[in-house]
């Protein structure tokens, strides 16, 4: 059986295998056989029990992914694994089964201050592996526990090093400096820390709606600031085209007539214009003559109509 830290906490002895249980039924159901069909004293059948136990106990297996860690007399001999290895009993001992996966351990750091004295809650999570499990044996104790206590340390140093602003916008930044202190620390076990990720970060409720009023200003800032850069623009073309205008008024009379065009294109429309304007472009003699052919027009449809 094992467990570890949260998920799986400390890896302990896997005291009997499938391999071993078969091993202790066979040798004792002989013997128990044996003694039961009489040739040999029942005191022989319990010596027996005991022989088949021991022998079942010298048998052990780590699975693919697992690192023995063999002690003799209480010393380190070794590693054993992956697959079937024998010990000695009560010489030998395996103290822990290692597992080298990558392994998932989440964590976080409550109420933390940030540089600018802003308390903050932050979620994370690092992705580690053992890559050398005599040091992670032999130079650290529960190192699955160690590495979380690492791991929050170093956030909360994080986060008091940086305003908020900094630790809000530059996750990736904070996420792999986090992961560089947590290598530092945890190499010398034989650890690696692979990945490290920010998954959420809490603000205080009443920053929170500080900072969405003050982003609405800053994006009604920005619409007024636009707003102003396109009415300026259209001023400097304005002053542009009254230069153009002022020096030829044959561009301007036909500019005139132009927006007379435009605007009598549209049925039912009404169309006002100042008496000084029409005189100027002299567009009221224009404007008669289109009124006139836009009755003749409406007349020769008439006459069409009654014809048929």
């Amino acid at each position: 059986m094992k467990t570890d830290w949260n998920d799986d906490q400390w890896e302990k002895v896997k005291w009997f295998n499938p391999f071993s249980i078969m091993v202790f039924i066979i040798f004792g159901s002989i013997f128990i056989a044996i003694g039961i069909l009489g040739y040999i004293d029942y005191i022989w059948v319990i010596a027996g029990g005991i022989i088949s136990l021991f022998l079942a106990s010298c048998i052990q297996v780590a699975d693919q992914w697992e690192k023995a860690v063999l002690l003799r007399l209480g010393k380190f001999i070794g590693l054993r694994g992956p697959g079937l290895f024998f010990i000695i009993p009560i010489i030998d001992r395996v103290d822990s089964f290692i597992d080298q996966r990558v392994r998932v351990t989440d964590f976080s750091a409550e109420q933390t201050l940030t540089k600018d004295t802003v308390p903050v809650n932050v979620d994370a999570v690092v992705y580690w592996t053992v890559w050398d499990a005599e040091k992670a044996a032999l130079e650290v104790r529960k190192y699955i526990k160690a590495v979380t206590y690492v791991a929050m340390t170093s956030l909360r140093d994080i986060i008091g090093k940086h305003e908020l602003a900094d630790i809000l916008k530059n996750r990736d930044k904070i996420a792999k400096e986090l992961q560089q202190i947590m290598d530092e620390h945890t190499n010398p076990w034989g650890i690696s820390c692979q990945t490290v990720g920010i998954k959420d970060i809490v603000i205080p409720t009443a920053l929170s709606d500080a900072m969405s009023k003050q982003a609405q200003a800053e994006r009604e800032r920005q619409a007024r600031i636009i707003l102003g850069t396109a009415e300026t623009e259209i001023a400097e073309k304005f002053a542009l085209a009254a230069e153009q205008y002022r020096d030829n008024p044959i561009a301007l009379q036909l500019r005139g007539m132009n927006m007379l065009f435009e605007g009598l294109k549209e049925k039912g429309s009404l169309i006002i214009v100042p008496s000084s304007a029409l005189e100027s472009m002299n567009l009221g003699t224009i404007g008669g003559l289109a009124a006139l052919s836009d009755q003749n027009t409406k007349t020769d449809k008439k006459e069409m109509a009654s014809e048929n």
